[in-house]
């Protein structure tokens, strides 16, 4: 027999460990042989006699000896490792480990090896393979924006992360809060090129503000009841609002003249959208309502002239059925609608007339939040049954979809309390990132969660909401960047691609607590101006650099003077 060669004893364990993990495998001839070997060169924990000498053991004395020890001993150590190290030194992609990771994702990482690097001035003006190499992950600290520019100058190209590096929205401040309805204002647009900014308020009355300086432009008079959605068409030169008196009402953003009101309701308006579809001069505006009735109502672009008679269709199978939600494709040729009958209907715009070319039922539950992506064929619904779906046309006019369980956690987790898992989660909102690779979820525990939008991998759990969250929106044309907003007053900007918290702003008010916010809009085209509004009738403009923000309060609040980037601003009252 072949003398023990010097190891320690966690080293004999180790080999011991290993040979019972192989037993529990495909492997078993190996286990067989390592076995042996571990018993032939003495490779095995020994035992001691009562005077402390060792004495060499086989490979059955082990196994008898450590009965406690399962055949996947090892494989659960292994697992134990990853959440206990991420307490200690956390990994750049907190939930995901690998026992062959390097670097940040390494098992053998040191808070050393985290620290962060300064990425080299000489870095920015080389190209790799034709493209701008890319920053360290460890590198932390944005680089210097004069440094930045010299690279792309010498270069011809630079990447868009290091001319505007995520911590640039930290900067972003209040610049602006305007008082100018006498009731709560619930819908709030942008037109298409930025300068004016549109308001909805219980007070049956559409305002239009200058995006600049918050001035009072126009107010907009015709309904008798609650306003419940704004759309402006692509053309930016029409405004239409919907109301609980059932009506529709278009004025021209010219003359700010009322154009059609539009009778075709039998209940108040829940969405209202114009197609991005265009036929010639024909051009379709949707309008969907508690009544369980989508309209299309068809006008002229040349002559502004609206059909007095909508293509209408009727979905209540039941009584109390409402249409609650509907989004068009990129380019509207599919639109979407959600229902309390927990039905997705889907309408084709194609052929000469709308017509209603399927009905997806996998939903359990009301279909109150629906969006299709930015760029295909591709939409996610959001339902009451505690999932969400990524559908997909394929052949056919056969949709598909991924589903996305609210229930699912990240490997390495913490279990449920027995209390969490008696709670039935429900999504709130959905929304897709700008480049469409992820989808976001708000669920009523107040967490977003963001997935994999091709295979339905969980990828983030965003933590900070206390309430409720019903906006969600994607930057503009920064796929990192998300928005959300909830009934607890909280405003975040949420770095996709890390998972973190960016920026955040609480909204308070002195007296009343905070405010709920309802809505969050990001102009989609001018990436300066960003705007968000809450159920109250005051607003607030936003400042980062060029960027700014806006927002609405609740009635009878006191407007008070925050900090703004042009001291000569005034306030301002309408009635």
């Amino acid at each position: 027999m072949a003398k023990n060669r010097n190891i320690s004893l966690l080293e004999s364990e180790l080999y011991y460990l290993i040979s019972r993990f192989l037993t529990t495998g495909p492997c078993r001839r190996a286990a067989e042989v390592l076995a042996s070997e571990l018993q032939e060169y003495q490779l095995l924990p020994g035992r001691l006699d009562w005077l402390g000498n060792e004495h060499p053991r086989t490979y059955e004395d082990v196994v008898a000896a450590n009965r406690h020890i399962a055949p996947d001993h090892l494989l659960r150590i292994c697992k134990q490792i990853g959440p206990i190290l991420d307490k200690e030194v956390p990994s750049c992609v907190p939930g995901v480990h690998s026992l062959l990771g390097s670097g940040k994702q390494s098992m053998l990482r040191t808070a050393k090896d985290c620290d962060s690097v300064r990425f080299q001035a000489s870095s920015y003006a080389a190209l790799h393979r034709g493209r701008p190499p890319e920053r360290p992950l460890n590198c932390k600290k944005p680089p210097h924006l004069v440094k930045v520019h010299r690279g792309r100058e010498l270069t011809g190209v630079q990447r868009y992360s290091s001319i505007n590096p995520v911590s640039n929205y930290e900067r972003m401040r209040l610049h602006r809060r305007i008082l100018g309805h006498l009731s709560a204002v619930y819908c709030i647009a942008f037109d298409r090129t930025g300068l004016r900014i549109f308001t909805g308020s219980d007070d049956c009355l559409v305002k239009i503000w200058s995006s600049f300086d918050g001035r009072l432009h126009s107010t907009l008079r015709g309904h008798s009841a609650e306003i419940t959605d704004l759309a402006v068409n692509y053309e930016n030169t029409l405004i239409a609002a919907g109301s609980c008196d059932k009506t529709i009402r278009v004025w021209c953003l010219r003359t700010c003249a009322p154009v059609a009101v539009l009778q075709g309701h039998s209940g108040s308006i829940t969405s209202l959208q114009f197609s991005p579809f265009a036929k010639g001069s024909k051009r379709y505006m949707l309008s969907t309502g508690t009544d369980a009735t989508v309209c299309f109502w068809q006008w002229d672009v040349n002559n502004i002239n609206f059909s007095d008679r909508p293509h209408k269709f009727t979905e209540r199978p039941r009584p109390g059925v409402q249409t609650v939600c509907s989004s068009f494709s990129p380019g509207g040729i599919f639109l979407a609608t959600g229902s309390t009958d927990d039905v997705i209907r889907i309408y084709y715009l194609g052929s000469g007339s709308p017509e209603k070319i399927s009905e997806l039922h996998e939903h359990t539950d009301k279909v109150d939040s629906i969006q299709f992506c930015h760029s295909g064929e591709r939409f996610v619904s959001g339902s009451r049954d505690g999932t969400a779906r990524i559908w997909k046309l394929h052949q056919r006019q056969q949709w598909r979809c991924i589903l996305l369980n609210m229930s699912a956690t990240l490997p390495g987790a913490e279990t449920m309390s027995e209390e969490e898992s008696y709670f039935k989660p429900k999504v709130t909102m959905v929304a897709w990132d700008r480049h469409d690779n992820t989808v976001i979820t708000a669920v009523n525990n107040h967490l977003l969660k963001v997935w994999n939008s091709y295979t339905g991998q969980l990828l983030h759990i965003l933590k900070g909401h206390e309430a409720e969250v019903f906006v969600l929106e994607p930057h503009p044309f920064d796929p990192r960047i998300i928005l959300s907003a909830g009934h607890d007053g909280n405003v975040f900007i949420w770095d996709l691609l890390r998972g973190t918290n960016t920026q955040h702003y609480f909204n308070m008010i002195e007296g009343q607590g905070h405010g709920a916010v309802f809505r969050l809009q990001i102009h989609p085209g001018w990436p300066t101006l960003r705007l968000h509004r809450l159920p109250w009738p005051s607003a607030h403009l936003w400042l980062r650099q060029f960027q700014a923000v806006r927002e609405a309060s609740r009635p009878g609040v006191l407007p008070h003077r925050l900090p703004t980037a042009d001291p000569g601003h005034q306030w301002l009252r309408a009635g």
